[in-house]
């Protein structure tokens, strides 16, 4: 890694920029040959450490309700859902009944884990009024996130010609989905209970579908799907030393499997950098006992790079020329964001190291 640095001015602020250079590792072969689509990617970083026909269009099932599931915990208001006979589905189901009331965090609890078609419809519904209108939202959604090879017809993921997604828009989902707190804490339990509004008092125990959780350590989700013209469709994330990646595989009757050696290859590759450790910085004081003032960074900022790889980052320091004293230990001088091909992948405030005092001498 080496840094190349250029320094400008922007209004009273200077600006540094720095361009921190990490390798690119060529594919190797991670999957079996059963995969008609697959992908890995770093999940902090969007890079692509495998891929397969990523860009394919194919049906995709269940997985499509992650989707259903970022939108329905993005509402403002987790409300109530009466279930009506209009909500159910053929298929993987929670078994609601005719009546019966969830929360939208409890439905989305159920669809996650048991795959409960019943359970997308009644989102879908309570969210939009119908699967139709839901299905607006989803491919507004999609589009939002750059999911250019993508269209939603349901919120379950039930075979429809117009229904389809590809690997790598897949992996985009799930990356903006894993950073939700909320959907991150579902899909990341083995089993959960559901609590009901009514009847009062009910619960139902749901058993993750995604068996990845079980036999792969790291695994922290995400979601299973089938069905006979898609096959087998999983995606998933898995966690190691910091290091987030997520795997997707299209109609692949290997699909565990295939995971597992998507992330024994993946983290073999892959390592964290700090991004912080450089900023050695001192900035002049007027008025004060000290001529300069040290700054160091609030938080290190991390990035999962491929060992090897010369890919750029450009870091931006933004601080004003100088500070008047006092300065409290602490002081938020500035800030320091890095990017990467123009998006910025981290950011801390830039604080003052020490305590400087008035310059007191000629009192």
């Amino acid at each position: 890694m080496y840094l190349r640095r250029a320094i400008s001015l922007l209004l009273a602020a200077a600006v540094v920029f720095v361009s921190l250079h990490f390798p690119i590792v060529s594919n190797a072969a991670a999957v079996s040959d059963l995969a008609s689509a697959a992908i890995l990617m770093c999940a902090d970083s969007g890079d692509v450490l495998y891929e397969h026909n990523s860009h394919e269009r194919r049906a995709i099932a269940s997985i499509t309700k992650i989707m259903t599931a970022v939108i329905a915990l993005e509402q403002p208001v987790d409300k109530n859902v009466k279930f009506s006979l209009d909500m159910a589905a053929e298929g993987t189901s929670m078994y609601l009944k005719e009546g019966e009331v969830l929360t939208l965090t409890e439905l989305t609890k159920g669809m996650m884990t048991v795959s409960g078609n019943d359970a997308a419809n009644a989102i879908a519904v309570a969210v939009a009024g119908s699967k139709e209108k839901f299905s607006v939202l989803m491919n507004e959604k999609a589009k939002q996130l750059g999911m250019k090879d993508t269209h939603f017809v349901t919120p379950s993921g039930l075979d429809d010609e117009k229904h389809y997604s590809t690997a790598y828009d897949m992996s985009v989902l799930c990356r903006y989905a894993m950073n939700n707190p909320k959907f991150r804490d579902i899909v990341s339990q083995k089993s959960i209970r559901v609590s009901y509004v009514y009847p009062e008092g009910k619960t139902q125990l749901c058993i993750n579908h995604n068996r990845l959780l079980s036999i792969y350590d790291d695994c922290v989700g995400i979601k299973t799907g089938y069905t006979s013209k898609a096959g087998r469709t999983l995606t998933s994330c898995a966690e190691r030393n910091g290091i987030r990646l997520i795997a997707v595989t299209l109609n692949d009757r290997n699909d565990w499997n295939d995971h597992k050696s998507l992330y024994d290859y993946g983290f073999s590759c892959v390592e964290r950098k700090s991004l912080t450790d450089d900023i050695k910085i001192s900035l002049p004081t007027v008025g004060s006992e000290k001529d300069t003032v040290r700054i160091v960074p609030e938080n290190e900022c991390m990035v999962t790079s491929i060992k090897g790889s010369d890919e750029s980052i450009t870091e931006r320091i933004y601080l004003p020329r100088f500070l008047y004293a006092p300065i409290k230990k602490g002081y938020a001088a500035g800030e320091v964001n890095y990017y990467k091909n123009g998006i910025l992948i981290a950011h801390t405030r830039l604080l003052a190291g020490e305590k400087i005092d008035y310059d007191n001498s000629e009192e």
